[in-house]
This record gives structure tokens, sequence and C-alpha cells, in this order.
């Protein structure tokens, strides 16, 4: 199983918001982070603002900013919205299945346990989860937090020339 791009792009986005928090994060700032097309992450922002897992600030110093806590929004409820419908198999709609082994069928079974231990997985972790490992996230992603930015610049020598 591979998670569509819109997953990806959206877990992206929560994630990014969360560590920039409470700073108001841009469309614009995520593309940047991620190398991602700003179009996709446009599509992406109206739906979790939609969804209520955003909240969408409009103007010159807009953005969007988490809605929910971080710790309140987990990633398999992001991705039951996402890859909806989570159909692995077609015998999992039994309004396409053409499989006549269907009822008598072990895989298909197995494959809906399995599909509910992912999902389970998924439930038990959140963005806050996601977004713990503030510093190193930020590093590679080529940005600082405000707050550490001051810290950065006030460990920098003074120069004594300076006025």
């Amino acid at each position: 199983m591979r998670l569509t791009q819109y997953s990806n792009f959206t877990l992206r986005t929560l994630q990014l918001v969360a560590l920039r928090a409470p700073a108001i994060v841009t469309v614009d700032d995520v593309a940047r982070a991620h190398r991602i097309s700003k179009a996709h992450l446009v599509k992406v922002a109206a739906e979790l603002a939609r969804r209520g897992y955003i909240d969408s600030l409009r103007g010159r110093h807009g953005g969007m900013r988490l809605a929910r806590p971080a710790d309140s929004i987990t990633v398999g409820e992001i991705i039951r919205w996402t890859e909806a419908p989570l159909e692995l198999v077609e015998c999992f709609n039994p309004d396409t299945n053409t499989c006549p082994l269907l009822g008598a069928c072990h895989l298909s079974r197995g494959l809906q346990r399995a599909l509910r231990a992912f999902l389970s997985v998924l439930d038990d972790l959140t963005i806050a989860d996601i977004a713990y490992n503030k510093n190193a996230l930020l590093a590679r992603l080529g940005g600082v937090s405000p707050a550490e930015a001051h810290d950065q610049a006030a460990a920098l020598p003074q120069d004594a020339d300076a006025p």
C-alpha cells in the first residue's frame, strides 16, 4: 500500500503548521520547505480549512494555523479522509465486487485485519507526535522558529566596537 501524494502533502502541511506554531504559515512556506507545487498545496489548505483542521487567515499577513491542538488530530483520521475509500482489493467494495470468492476467501479477511491494524497504529499517532523533534525537523527544512532565531542571535558574541 502506498499513500497518495495528496495524503503526503496534507500531512506535511499539518506538520509544518504545528512546527511553526504559534506563527502563521503560508502555502508558500510549505511549498518552499518541502519543494512542492504551490498549486497542489492551495487545494490541500482549502480542504484542511473546510474540514476544520486549520484556520485560514486572509490578507497581507495571512496564512494558516492549526484550528485544533496538534495532539487532538490523529494521522489515522487524516488518512481516512485523504485516502477514502480505503479499498485495498476489489472485494472490499460490495457494489463493484466481481470476485466469486467473496465470503469464503481468507485473503480478504487477512487484508481487512491488516488494514484495521494499520489504521489503529495511525490512530495512536498525532500531528504533535510527528512534530515532536521540532529542531531537527526545522533544520532539515532550512528554517527555524522565531524563538530559535532569537535564541541564536542572543548567543552570538557581541562586537565590542558596535554602537
